[in-house]
């Protein structure tokens, strides 16, 4: 199962909030800028109020709204179901979805444990074999410049990787009357800093070393206990029972040593999704807020002349820039979920298993959970299994 049988394929997405508006623009844009094989159709957005539901359809350009994300899978007129939801509702949407043999696309972190992430993974490959595709939405890795980034490293142009510094900060809630939400519940979000901004770094991380991290070793806090419930006329207060910030130690198995920081209490900070790698023959370093450059130190050069040198990641040469822009002429974040699309579609079309699959997701997850034993019981050191 593949599309309609007109080069065109169906997509149904579940959630339109602040992820399903930038997937929309992704869905809505590919095939203006790229050579997808496949044309998405915005067939039908989920959501569970009908009149909140019909108004970002209209203003989005879906053709029709479902309210229950069971219809939308059900429906033949949608093979791709997009997963724009809070954590604890993608295990049960992607194994529907795969169950229905549907190709799925599903927000990160996978889910909110390491157990049910390995039941989408398991249930992911065996819906391989059937031709269907699934991909976790692990959109950092499709920034030009980190893959870039990853091309250097992966030609040697850094040597033995020696260390590796991460950080995602935010300041979004370093309000403490900022009003509570969903992100700050442990049974909808499974954590708070560490798997919403967290699993980007550590995902980041792992594909632009292409190793796994083998243990951490890790603290977190929550600086505030109790937030304000919007809108509520009594002004009551609602229990924060999530992380506010996460720091960890991490190694890869060759030997290199990595730093890692999420924290949405950093004031000042809006999204500065941070990485630096250290080799024996050179170093690179990225920041999201400055998303189309890339610094990098070639070792190797005299030293009178040494230096980072910067590189803007605009040229028809860099990674996805060719189909955008001219040469200076800058992308923004959401280009990233553009290039995931197309990527993924491609996959589709050519019956290749897309990456970041849900074995990454999982991956990362169990990362995620040994930080959060780690710090949990205050141990040294906790083993990624």
């Amino acid at each position: 199962m593949s599309n309609a049988g007109d080069g065109t394929i169906g997509v149904g997405m579940v959630g339109h909030a602040f992820m399903g508006r930038v997937h929309t623009h992704a869905w809505r844009t590919v095939h203006h800028f790229f050579d997808v094989p496949l044309t998405p159709r915005l067939a039908v957005l989920g959501g569970r109020d009908l009149g909140r539901t019909k108004a970002a359809a209209a203003k989005l350009g879906w053709d029709a709204v479902e309210t229950d994300w069971r219809a939308l899978i059900a429906r033949d007129d949608v093979q791709i179901v997009d997963i724009c939801t809070p954590g604890d509702s993608h295990k049960e949407i992607a194994l529907a979805a795969l169950a229905a043999g549907k190709h799925v696309l599903c927000e990160k972190p996978l889910a909110n444990t390491v157990a049910e992430a390995e039941e989408m993974a398991a249930a992911a490959e065996s819906a391989s074999a059937n031709g269907q595709r699934s991909m976790v939405a692990f959109n950092y890795r499709r920034v030009p410049a980190l893959v870039l980034a990853r091309q250097l490293v992966a030609e040697g142009r850094l040597g033995k990787i020696r260390h590796v510094r991460a950080q995602y900060l935010q300041d979004w809630l370093s309000d403490a009357n900022a009003p509570m939400t969903w992100r700050l519940r442990k049974e909808s979000a499974g954590s708070g800093a560490l798997g919403d901004i967290g699993a980007h770094i550590v995902d980041a991380t792992q594909f632009l070393l292409g190793e796994l991290l083998t243990g951490v070793s890790a603290v977190t806090d929550t600086f505030v206990h109790k937030r304000p419930i919007e809108g509520d006329p009594d002004g009551r207060l609602d229990d924060v029972t999530v992380d506010d910030a996460a720091l960890f130690l991490g190694r890869f198995p060759s030997g290199a040593l990595a730093v890692y920081e999420a924290t949405r209490f950093a004031l000042g900070r809006k999204n500065s999704m941070r990485v630096e790698v250290n080799g024996e023959l050179g170093s690179l370093a990225f920041d999201f807020e400055s998303m189309n450059e890339l610094s990098f130190y070639d070792g190797t050069d005299e030293e009178q002349t040494a230096g980072f040198r910067r590189i803007l990641v605009t040229e028809p040469t860099h990674p996805y820039v060719g189909a955008w822009w001219p040469p200076g002429h800058l992308i923004g974040y959401e280009h990233t979920f553009t290039h995931e699309v197309y990527d993924f579609l491609t996959d589709i079309h050519n019956g290749t298993d897309p990456v970041p699959g849900f074995t990454d997701g999982l991956r990362v997850q169990k990362v995620l959970a040994a930080v959060a034993a780690s710090a949990g019981d205050h141990s040294a050191w906790v083993s990624v299994t």
